[in-house]
């Protein structure tokens, strides 16, 4: 049973009318113009998303998002958990950007730049076709019982994407625990790395239903972003469009008729090659995912009834309904100047970001410590310092102030890559110097003779009236 067009928006395009069936998709490839664009975009990303976690910067991965080690790489610049409020700082501009991006290009970003669309569409779809031939020999190999050669063709299909699926997961792999990691894994023996052995599995399964059953499945139930672009569109907002100003009303060409009144000609192409079996005549749906493959087959269709290309393309409502060209809204400002504001002081935290993070506190119980011996007055403080850095960090604590100076209970040397240590040690001032009960004084904290990182506390004296 197929989807009738009056309660289109009632339930997702790959169910049947009851509700009780998946409809299976067979897309038709066209590769117009739109797909040779949409192919060279999708493999470069292919090209990025496979290399990013081998190809080194200032000495670490691309990209790292090592959640066990609570350590995190973007273009080789290492953030740990103290650097967490950069982390909630960047997901919010991106949230900011997802929005204004959807509000001007709508849902553009599932057809040409996410994952799952690049694989499915120009990896396992193509294998698929290779295999089992255009959409119509796939639904017939379907339909037909099974014989040696449709056994065959399924196992060798299922067997390759089977293949693919593991090189996925490594790679996804690759980006949580870091390349080296993942080659000790393939290298080593499987008894040294057996968590990591079965998480490679684990995913190559998970990542293999994906690409073989649930499909477009991803992008209409399970991905959110079909539903936050409901929200986020408007009449301005530029999607893949079709122009019923223009197209309708709907009729074939028969010989000997003049050209209706409506350049649809109701050949229903735009269906045929639909990744996810939606009607594009219907407005705008939650499954579109952008993808253009309508746009190519309307086109063909117009060059042959000699009508104007884009009946379907990149259109907005307005420009529709009204004809007005797109024009930017206060709304796109408004986003515009917040995402850029965001932008700016993301910029100048990890610019301001020291190498060495330095906690410092007083020791619990005490207040200071009179010695009149020398007529000085000491307080007693412990310093956490926490390495950001791809090195070791060997250190050393310097009072700015002239009169005071350190002495030490626990000194460490140096700080480990990416560790933390603990300094414990007394801060003495000559009794003479103190004018107040609480004294702000700072520290520098050199390594090689360049200041790290800069910190201050609070010193407790009796004031020298």
């Amino acid at each position: 049973m197929s989807q009738t067009p009056a309660h289109f928006r009632d339930q997702v395009s790959t169910l049947t009318d009851d509700g009780l069936k998946r409809k299976w998709i067979y897309p038709k490839i066209i590769k117009g113009k739109l797909y040779k664009y949409r192919s060279v975009v999708s493999y470069f990303f292919l090209l990025l998303l496979i290399c990013a976690p081998f190809i080194k910067l200032n000495g670490e991965q691309l990209v790292l998002l090592n959640v066990i080690e609570r350590k995190f790489v973007f273009l080789g610049i290492v953030f740990w958990p103290q650097d967490f409020y950069l982390f909630a700082f960047a997901l919010l501009i991106f949230i900011v950007f997802i929005v204004l991006f959807t509000v001007i290009f709508g849902r553009v970003f599932c057809g040409w730049a996410c994952p799952q669309t690049i694989f499915l569409e120009m990896v396992f779809r193509k294998i698929e076709n290779w295999i089992e031939g255009d959409h119509n020999q796939q639904r017939k190999l379907d339909a037909a019982p099974l014989t040696f050669s449709k056994f065959l063709k399924k196992t060798s299909k299922h067997f390759l994407f089977f293949c693919i699926s593991f090189l996925i997961s490594n790679v996804f792999l690759a980006y949580l625990i870091g390349s080296g990691k993942l080659i000790s894994i393939v290298t080593e023996p499987v008894k040294d790395h057996l968590s990591g052995f079965i998480s490679i599995w684990l995913f190559s399964f998970v990542f293999y239903l994906v690409f073989s059953r649930m499909r477009e499945l991803v992008c209409t139930v399970v991905c959110p972003y079909g539903r936050l672009q409901g929200v986020l569109l408007d009449n301005q907002s530029i999607i893949v469009a079709y122009d019923y100003e223009r197209g309708e009303p709907r009729k074939k060409i028969n010989k000997g008729q003049d050209t209706p009144s409506g350049d649809c000609i109701d050949c229903k192409l735009c269906v045929q090659v639909c990744p996810t079996g939606i009607d594009i005549r219907n407005g705008t749906q939650l499954e579109c995912v952008n993808c253009t493959a309508c746009i190519d087959a309307c086109d063909m269709v117009m060059t042959k009834i000699n009508r104007p290309l884009r009946l379907i393309g990149f259109k907005s409502e307005s420009e529709i309904k009204q004809k007005t060209t797109f024009k930017i809204s206060k709304k796109i400002y408004a986003y515009s100047a917040v995402l850029t504001v965001l932008i700016i002081v993301l910029s100048f935290m990890i610019i301001r970001r020291s190498d060495v993070q330095t906690t410092i506190l007083r020791a619990s119980g005490t207040l200071y410590q009179l010695r009149d011996k020398d007529q000085t007055v000491s307080n007693l403080y412990t310093a956490e310092m926490v390495n950001k850095t791809d090195k070791i960090v060997e250190f050393e604590i310097i009072p700015d102030d002239e009169h005071a100076r350190i002495q030490y209970i626990q000194k460490p040397d140096a700080i480990a890559y990416g560790g933390s240590t603990k300094a414990t040690f007394f801060v003495i001032l000559p009794q003479s110097t103190i004018r107040k009960y609480k004294t702000k004084i700072s520290f520098k904290l050199q390594s090689e003779k360049k200041v790290v990182d800069r910190f201050e506390t609070t010193f407790i004296a009796p004031a020298n009236n």
